[in-house]
């Protein structure tokens, strides 16, 4: 499985314990300030990417200098850089498998944002093969159809979280059970939990956003 690690200018607080110490040898991309961390941390970005408006020109500089490749972009513009970062790894890169670190905590826009994104034509094709993760949370999308879920060891919670309008969403053996419901508009069914080691869920239209997290 290719797998694509990107790094965008959330809050250091919120990445996993030892991640770039534990990653120092995967396929990192920077975004804005995500690059200028790697590179403090001892990692070649394979690609640099964003408006680089909140650097200085000293910062800027170690970029360039230490990436193996940059894209830049306007400051003002209809993108997020992460956005912006997703859409060159999914077409330059191609991963079966994209996580996104740093798109969570810090302004709760951002959050939205990068919560959201994947909804837009151009990345629904591609969002099963994203995920959002930090300290406490894996974040996972799902277009319709049947899955079970395997348990992550330290995650204790379970949240099922329909992006839109999503139908017959069931949730066969997980803590809190679903028969099939209807739901009209975004919601999140949080606090839920694993009853085993995996957990089974299937809707039939919508997008679908799973959690699990820990405290």
């Amino acid at each position: 499985m290719k797998e694509v690690n990107l790094l965008v200018g959330g809050p250091l607080a919120q990445l996993p314990d030892n991640l770039l110490q534990l990653k120092r040898n995967a396929a990192w991309i920077g975004a804005d300030r995500g690059a200028l961390r790697l590179i403090r941390a001892g990692i070649v970005p394979k690609l640099a990417i964003g408006d680089f408006d909140s650097s200085s020109a000293v910062e800027r500089e170690l970029i360039f200098k230490n990436s193996l490749r940059v894209e830049t972009a306007q400051a003002e513009k209809d993108d997020t850089d992460t956005e912006l970062a997703v859409r060159f790894i999914l077409r330059d890169f191609q991963p079966d498998l994209l996580k996104i670190y740093g798109a969570t905590g810090g302004r709760i826009d951002h959050l939205l944002a990068n919560l959201f994104f994947v909804l837009r034509p151009e990345f629904y094709s591609s969002l099963e093969r994203i995920k959002l993760i930090d300290r406490q949370n894996e974040i996972s999308f799902f277009k319709p159809g049947t899955y079970t879920l395997n348990k992550q060891h330290d995650k204790k919670y379970l949240a099922f979280v329909p992006l839109t309008k999503v139908s017959q969403l069931v949730l066969y053996d997980e803590k809190y059970q679903l028969p099939g419901n209807d739901f009209n508009w975004p919601v999140s069914l949080a606090s839920n939990e694993f009853v085993g080691l995996t957990a089974k869920f299937s809707f039939s239209s919508g997008v679908v956003c799973v959690i699990q997290s820990k405290d």
